[in-house]
């Protein structure tokens, strides 16, 4: 069913979600951006409708709602230790678009089917609701049709807004009994979606493993600076290490916390005995880039990236990850002809 509502309806719709649920949307940080004076489009908690931004792609993913950058699993003293208490007391609402929405199925496999289910995902991940953000064109560095991320229809109900209105497609009975009780228009709605993105790529059907042994990768020895903003801006990026914090007051009370962690910075790879796996930064983008559109597929059926294009968007060095996947294809001839 759908539903056009104005301004005032929409956010009685919001406050009635605010009563069992958490809202999460992308949001405006006014000069909170990398460089001075720029603002920061990130996910927040919002109450209202004017708080959301629907005409930009946000800077940063929805990933930190379901997986806190930094997030204490448990304390600890001497003889015991004590679960920590859920971070969201309430369940919650995440407004994202439909590249994000893929990337949820992708943060799922990894913490849910990845071997035993992570209990710390898995409680955030409960109770947890999506509304679509249509995308009525493409924005700068989207490569969602490639990637098969363009549409979804996994959600609970799409968004549109136009003009002073808002369109509503609704597919959950919850929602569906907010909506009714609003004033509203009733009308056929399909959630807008990308039709053509500028930026193209095209990933080889025989990639394999020999194109690791590509010179291609050499040229981001000196290019990129493992800063590791592409994985902490990608939805789809799931590692993350464990951190000990010691009191200073007692030494043998403290608490473990699961921090975000990045395949690109110093230190990932180091192992016992001062050795590391992957050195080079070259070596690293071999990994992450093979990761997203080769290996994860081999296992899964289905690519890691969705093409939301925010690493293109955050790279200090201007490196491009779809240039680099278009780089593949004829990486592989010169290695098969090597």
């Amino acid at each position: 069913m759908g539903y056009q509502l104005n301004e005032e309806g929409f956010n009685a719709m919001l406050s009635e979600l605010t009563k069992e649920y958490l809202i999460y949307a992308p949001k405006c940080y006014q000069g909170g951006n990398t460089f001075s004076d720029t603002d920061c489009i990130r996910y927040g908690e919002i109450r209202r409708a004017e708080d959301i931004v629907f005409d930009r792609k946000s800077d940063y993913s929805f990933k930190e709602v379901l997986l806190p950058v930094s997030e204490t699993l448990f304390y600890f003293t001497e003889e015991q230790v004590k679960e920590a208490d859920v971070p969201r007391k309430k369940g919650a609402v995440i407004f994202l678009r439909s590249c994000d929405l893929h990337a949820v199925k992708r943060l799922d496999d990894m913490y849910l089917k990845n071997g035993p289910a992570d209990y710390y995902y898995r409680r955030l991940r409960e109770n947890v609701k999506f509304v679509l953000m249509g995308c009525a064109v493409s924005f700068d560095n989207c490569f969602c049709g490639d990637m098969g991320s363009d549409q979804a229809d996994n959600y609970s109900v799409s968004v549109d807004k136009k003009g002073d209105f808002y369109y509503l497609d609704c597919k959950d009975e919850a929602f569906a009994e907010i909506l009714k009780a609003l004033p509203h228009a009733e009308l056929e709605v399909a959630p807008c979606h990308v039709t053509e993105n500028k930026v193209k790529v095209n990933i080889p059907d025989h990639l394999d493993a020999s194109i690791a042994k590509s010179t291609m990768w050499d040229e981001y020895d000196t290019r990129c600076i493992a800063c590791g903003r592409c994985n902490f801006v990608c939805p789809t990026c799931t590692c993350f290490t464990m951190q000990d914090l010691f009191y200073s007051e007692n030494g043998k009370v403290g608490e473990r916390k699961r921090v975000w962690a990045s395949c690109m910075v110093d230190g990932f790879t180091d192992v016992a005995g001062g050795g590391t796996y992957r050195r080079k930064n070259g070596e690293r983008m071999r990994f992450k880039v093979l990761h997203k559109v080769w290996d994860y597929k081999e296992r899964n059926g289905y690519h890691m990236c969705v093409g939301c294009g925010r690493c293109d968007d955050i790279c200090p060095e201007y490196i491009s990850f779809s240039n680099c996947i278009n780089k593949l294809e004829k990486a592989m001839e010169e290695v098969s002809e090597s």
